[in-house]
């Protein structure tokens, strides 16, 4: 592990003491999502309420830069500079990305599935059309056993894709399915929240040093 990434880790810890004993399934959860990186995966989010807005968040943190710049890839970099002005435009403000794709939004898609079919299968149906084997689900839900989540989870195993879930720390359904489970240590829907974000700023930052370099701290 990069030393960059593992300080992000131990400043989380130091952070959040309460969070040691989730240490190791933190870590796992890092390491399931720079291999997919790797490989060219992507990860999809997914969650509902407060949860569906942590999955909103992460995509951002993730698509962009959160802590440090982050340069495009040489080749895009070079194959602009055909373009002129627009090109130059362009090199001097794009981003390097990591592929992350929220399941909670794409409303006319998710409306008319709502309408047309089963409600709680809206996640479901995106992991069929967005998710390939080697990508990455992560579904967010204080409880647990949020049935449109689990039925995602449930569609991704199915589908040869890596299942993560952030949740509080009851057993549910989906750490149950799921690859690895982080469950933040309370049974209180708004304390579990208020864990899940630093996990995954974390995280969110622990990748970003992994694929962009510099220490963001």
């Amino acid at each position: 592990m990069k030393n960059t990434v593992k300080a992000h880790f131990d400043l989380l810890i130091e952070r959040y003491p309460a969070l040691e004993s989730q240490g190791k399934h933190i870590l796992a959860m890092f390491d399931t999502m720079a291999k997919s990186y790797y490989d060219g995966g992507k990860l999809l989010v997914c969650g509902n309420g407060g949860s569906c807005a942590d999955a909103e968040h992460i995509v951002g943190e993730l698509m962009k830069c959160f802590l440090i710049r982050r340069p495009i890839d040489d080749s895009l970099y070079s194959a602009l500079s055909q373009y002129g002005d627009d090109g130059d435009a362009l090199k001097a403000n794009l981003e390097g990305a990591l592929p992350a794709i929220s399941l909670c939004g794409h409303n006319a898609l998710t409306t008319a599935y709502l309408n047309d079919t089963e409600p709680t299968m809206t996640f479901a149906q995106q992991v069929v059309g967005y998710g390939r084997r080697g990508d990455v689900l992560l579904a967010i839900s204080t409880s647990g056993n949020s049935k449109n989540c689990v039925y995602a989870a449930t569609v991704a195993k199915a589908t040869g894709l890596k299942v993560l879930a952030l949740t509080g720390e009851k057993p549910s359904k989906l750490s149950a399915l799921a690859d690895v489970t982080v469950q933040a240590p309370s049974t209180e829907t708004f304390k579990i929240q208020e864990y899940h974000l630093p996990i995954y700023h974390a995280l969110c930052a622990m990748l970003e040093a992994e694929f962009f370099g510099g220490t963001g701290m």
